[in-house]
């Protein structure tokens, strides 16, 4: 055997670990439980042990299941993965449509909630906007895959509308209004100068200083520009000071992850009527203090978030992102 086909699974493995790694992929995509180590490879989500039962059951025309620690994986299972873009992503299109009195299952679910839920969204793809339905309701091979190119090709075709400027390739913009600040931290004698900057990539920008104000309103509009290999939006609060350094006030970081895979997923905002289309899910490992949802109103992709700053005795920032994808 090649050195090369030796250090093949070692690399694998890897990419698949560093996948798991992000923050969304942490738990569940299914009923939120955390610490998955399952996963669907030809849908591209990671599962618990208990939603696994369930999948396999559909059989491997609709969700093939894998192990992460104990299976082998091709070098193209791991790229499907990669290319839906995790849990996050998947539910974005996954369940685009939960309809009223629908509930998702939670970690203690019974098997026949469970089972109900994930039939429904993945085999009978209830939850799914129209134009990703498959027509016929039987379940083959071929119309199986035909329906996991229509969803790897929703990606594709939105994410390779970009721009270069530079050595950096954008693919839109993204509008930041700073809404208000709630019970921010005192830092001066009795109050603070709060201000807000947001970072992302090399790019920074701020809000303006609004004098000896804890519940400060801003709503200020800020822009950036969103790269290809964007990360998160770095958000951190400061108290302005005249004589000294600027002292922080807290910080948090927004996953627009969610918002982005929502947005292309629909392509042109303008051609639906107002509706959530996604939802940024509240965790241990963001900020949010509640789940943050994705809606298209009056043509414009719009997501409200409400964050509980971190490192910091005290304080709420209240966002409002909007998408502006090239195109427009």
């Amino acid at each position: 055997m090649s050195r090369m086909e030796l250090g093949r699974p070692a690399s694998v493995k890897r990419r698949l670990k560093d996948l798991l790694l992000q923050s969304d992929n942490r738990i569940c995509a299914d009923c939120g439980a955390p610490d998955p180590k399952w996963a669907s490879a030809n849908i591209g989500v990671f599962i618990c042990l208990k939603c696994c039962g369930v999948h396999r059951s559909l059989g491997t025309h609709v969700s093939k299941v894998l192990s992460v620690t104990l299976d082998e994986w091709s070098e193209d299972e791991v790229d499907a993965m990669i290319e839906v873009g995790g849990n996050a992503s998947a539910n974005s299109i996954y369940e685009a449509f939960i309809p009223d009195g629908v509930l998702k299952p939670g970690r203690d679910s019974s098997h026949e909630e469970r089972s109900k839920f994930i039939r429904s969204k993945y085999e009978l793809q209830q939850f799914l906007k129209p134009s990703l339905r498959i027509s016929s309701g039987k379940n083959s091979a071929s119309l199986q895959a035909s329906f996991s190119r229509k969803i790897l090709d929703s990606f594709r075709s939105n994410t390779s509308q970009k721009k270069t400027v530079g050595m950096v390739e954008f693919i839109g913009l993204l509008k930041v209004k700073v809404i208000k600040g709630v019970n921010l931290a005192i830092r001066d004698m009795m109050s603070s100068d709060p201000y807000v900057v947001l970072s992302l990539g090399q790019q920074t920008t701020q809000t303006t200083i609004i004098k000896s104000n804890l519940n400060p309103v801003w709503n200020e509009e800020l822009m950036l520009s969103v790269p290809q290999d964007y990360g998160p939006v770095k958000l951190r609060v400061f108290d302005h000071d005249t004589f000294s350094s600027d002292d922080i006030m807290g910080e948090a970081e927004i996953d627009i992850q969610p918002l982005l895979t929502s947005a292309m997923a629909f392509g042109d905002p303008e051609m639906f009527a107002n509706m959530q289309i996604g939802k940024w899910l509240k965790s241990d490992d963001n900020a949010l203090i509640e789940d943050s949802i994705i809606n298209i109103v009056d043509g414009k992709v719009r997501q409200n978030i409400l964050l509980k700053l971190q490192n910091v005795e005290s304080g709420e920032i209240e966002l409002e992102l909007e998408w502006m994808p090239l195109a427009q």
